[in-house]
């Protein structure tokens, strides 16, 4: 009995492996699409999406959309912000900061961005402007202050003008500042070809950010609002800035954003967290970011250190339409290596003559990339 019973088999029993959890699946998941897309941006168009769902739903809060447009068009390529473009391409060539050829890549690869401006920017500005506006109105309806009986016109339409200014440099840092931002604004300080239209040089989604501007025109709304003309002038001034113009303005650079001021802000080499005002110096004066400008930083090199976006300056052929495509889907590109963001606590290089610090990849033409060398070469253009 005993020899049979330890021949018989013994009884097994299985274990049965734990299933994964939810979390851990959902990790799984975020890692491996993460790989491939910073998730984080899509934020940007999702609330973008939400804005204008608002928007549409209440018709705009009223307002008529397609006069809107035809305002801001007016605006931004209307007959006299045209001419002030065509005044400013040739102040440029007569007086460069850089030599460039009549049409250099740069110059061809903006003008892509201007077409998408008016095709794209223009109507999603004018939607994200009218759905934030209706918002506010409607959460907030205090912000809107009632008319002021014994105050001058135009004093609130200063008082405006000053105060978009000031949320434009603002967002602006922001944009330096926060990771996310940085990601669709850096398409913008990618130019290497510094000239009048590189205003257009944007994402259409870092306008997104920019909705705040809309708030001093809301609070002061039942005062007046700012004339075409002044808009005009307001974004002339700005593309001016822009240009690839060697002109100061002297005492007035204490307050007003000059072309050389402003090409400190996308020299490729030290901070550019700085020199981030639109038109007027004074947000950067008492934020301790204004640098202004020297001999040395007159002719300085443009663009993105290393180059982590791709630009129409690389290879012997510009490829203008695929670089276009890689820029645009840029923000939503998983990198390798953790985007750098020039801060005030990071570094001290802005203060430093534009000589020192690493050498970017610049033009594969140049011989040179110092400021001497880079004012009177000339790019050869394929």
């Amino acid at each position: 009995m005993l020899q049979g019973t330890r021949g018989a088999a013994m009884p097994t029993t299985t274990i049965a492996k734990p299933r994964p959890s939810i979390r851990a699946a959902g990790r799984t998941v975020w890692d491996k699409v993460s790989s491939f897309i910073y998730l984080p941006a899509l934020l940007v168009p999702a609330f973008a999406l939400l804005l204008l769902g608002a928007g549409w739903a209440t018709g705009w809060g009223g307002v008529d959309f397609a006069g809107s447009l035809t305002s801001l068009r007016a605006e931004t390529i209307g007959p006299l912000a045209a001419a002030l473009i065509v005044v400013f391409l040739v102040v440029e060539r007569l007086r460069p900061a850089q030599r460039r050829p009549l049409v250099a890549r740069g110059h061809r690869h903006d003008v892509l961005f201007a077409v998408i401006n008016v095709v794209v920017v223009l109507p999603l500005v004018t939607a994200l402007t009218l759905s934030f506006s209706d918002v506010v109105r409607k959460v907030a309806p205090w912000v809107v202050l009632p008319r002021f009986g014994v105050v001058p016109r135009w004093v609130p339409i200063i008082v405006i003008l000053v105060a978009m200014d000031g949320c434009n440099w603002f967002v602006h840092l922001a944009n330096h500042r926060v990771r996310l931002l940085w990601r669709f604004h850096e398409l913008h300080h990618s130019q290497e070809d510094m000239n009048v239209l590189t205003v257009f040089r944007t994402h259409p989604l870092i306008h997104v950010s920019y909705v705040l501007a809309v708030v001093p025109a809301l609070v002061l709304l039942a005062n007046g609002e700012l004339p075409t003309l002044l808009l005009v002038m307001y974004g002339g001034a700005v593309a001016f800035a822009h240009s690839n113009t060697n002109l100061s303005f002297g005492p007035l650079e204490r307050v007003f954003v000059s072309p050389n001021f402003h090409r400190i802000h996308h020299r490729v080499r030290g901070r550019q967290d700085v020199n981030l005002g639109f038109t007027l110096t004074v947000w950067d004066q008492l934020s301790h970011r204004a640098v202004f400008p020297t001999f040395e930083t007159i002719s300085a090199d443009t663009g993105l250190p290393r180059r982590p976006l791709r630009v129409e300056q690389q290879g012997s052929r510009p490829h203008h339409l695929t670089v276009l495509a890689a820029q645009l889907v840029g923000p939503f590109r998983a990198l390798n290596e953790p985007v750098a963001l020039a801060s005030a606590q990071e570094s001290t290089r802005s203060l430093q003559p534009d000589h020192e610090g690493p050498t970017p990849i610049r033009h594969p033409e140049s011989t040179s990339t110092t400021p001497s060398a880079a004012s009177e070469r000339l790019v050869a253009e394929g």
